[in-house]
């Protein structure tokens, strides 16, 4: 794990794999060394199986709820999570008649608490993150298969593209606070990925470039704005980020191929996925900037291998998904135990 401590004065100038059509990794020219730049872009127009895991001591022991759409049992993706326990999410894998579509789950989860959630006159809706006024923020496809940023604030959408996306035709947000601050990343022309902050009251881009790597995407944020992520790195291994004021660093799960954080929250506690010899996992990642770092790899029993944890809230309850025997994606609520 590496920190980089910044100046006061940051270079300012004016300007899963969890989705069917998500994270595409490519590459952006890396910052000077032991620099973030965070550069204003130019302004956009504006049902259910339980079990518990007991993991190593000073660990925290889960209890893992499948929680699925019956719209589309076979394809469900939970990717955020309020401290009201409402949940973000979307059914459908996006495959010709199985279209990505969006929702909102309530509690307790049955099934007359999923709320169907979809960017106006679109073909596709993910809903990726959820804030505790109830506003949500995410991605959808048009016809052409672009994809645009999308926030729902006071129950109105708003698209967004940011506008250095050029011929590009991927733009995503992946997560939004109670401030309207929302992070995601564009792909370019060239297929390169650029990470930013989104400002919904002003329409205002930030492009977040972390130093040393390429690669960049935005992918969580808290009420203070620390902001998480993942890039790849001069050894070129795909690693997550974490810029906390001034202060940025990089990590990865230890013995780890690849560490995708997906979401963080008020305690800096990240979570993602980090892939290895044995496949897919979600992790915890809490203290990322010490004194003492603790890690906590997540499998739900259905799907060892094949978990991914995309939200956590002020409560440390996790949502994600996993792939179960017979093939399918199901979503997943992880509850800790006190």
């Amino acid at each position: 794990m590496r920190h980089h401590l910044l100046s006061s004065t940051d270079l300012r100038a004016s300007a899963a794999r969890i989705a069917t059509v998500a994270f595409i990794a490519a590459s952006i020219a890396p910052a000077s060394a032991g620099s973030i730049l965070r550069v204003p872009a130019l302004s956009a127009p504006r049902a259910v199986t339980q079990a518990a895991q007991r993991l190593s001591p000073g660990t925290i022991t889960f209890t893992f709820i499948t929680l699925d759409d019956q719209a589309d049992p076979t394809f469900n993706q939970l990717l955020g999570i309020n401290d009201h326990g409402k949940i973000a999410g979307y059914f459908g894998s996006g495959m010709p008649g199985h279209p990505n579509k969006g929702y909102v789950l309530l509690p307790p989860y049955g099934q007359n608490n999923y709320v169907n959630e979809n960017f106006p006159g679109s073909a596709q809706t993910q809903v990726t993150a959820i804030n505790n006024r109830q506003d949500t923020a995410g991605f959808w496809v048009n016809a052409k298969n672009q994809n645009f940023g999308f926030i729902r604030w006071h129950g109105v959408y708003t698209s967004y593209r940011d506008p250095h996306t050029g011929k590009g035709t991927v733009n995503q947000l992946l997560g939004l606070n109670n401030a309207g601050i929302a992070v995601g990343f564009y792909t370019d022309a060239n297929n390169v990925n650029h990470a930013y902050e989104l400002d919904q009251s002003t329409g205002h881009f930030t492009a977040i470039v972390p130093p040393g790597g390429t690669n960049a995407t935005a992918s969580g944020l808290n009420q203070a704005g620390d902001v998480t992520g993942f890039f790849t790195n001069g050894s070129g291994a795909v690693v997550g980020w974490l810029l906390k004021g001034n202060t940025f660093i990089d990590f990865s799960f230890p013995g780890a191929t690849s560490t995708m954080p997906f979401g963080i929250n008020n305690k800096d506690q990240i979570v993602g996925e980090y892939m290895d010899s044995a496949g897919t996992h979600g992790f915890l990642l809490s203290n990322p900037l010490g004194p003492r770092v603790r890690w906590q790899s997540i499998d739900d029993p259905n799907g060892i291998g094949t978990t991914v944890v995309n939200g956590i809230n002020d409560k440390t309850q996790l949502v994600g998904f996993y792939v179960d025997a017979s093939g399918n994606t199901n979503g997943m609520l992880a509850n800790p135990s006190i």
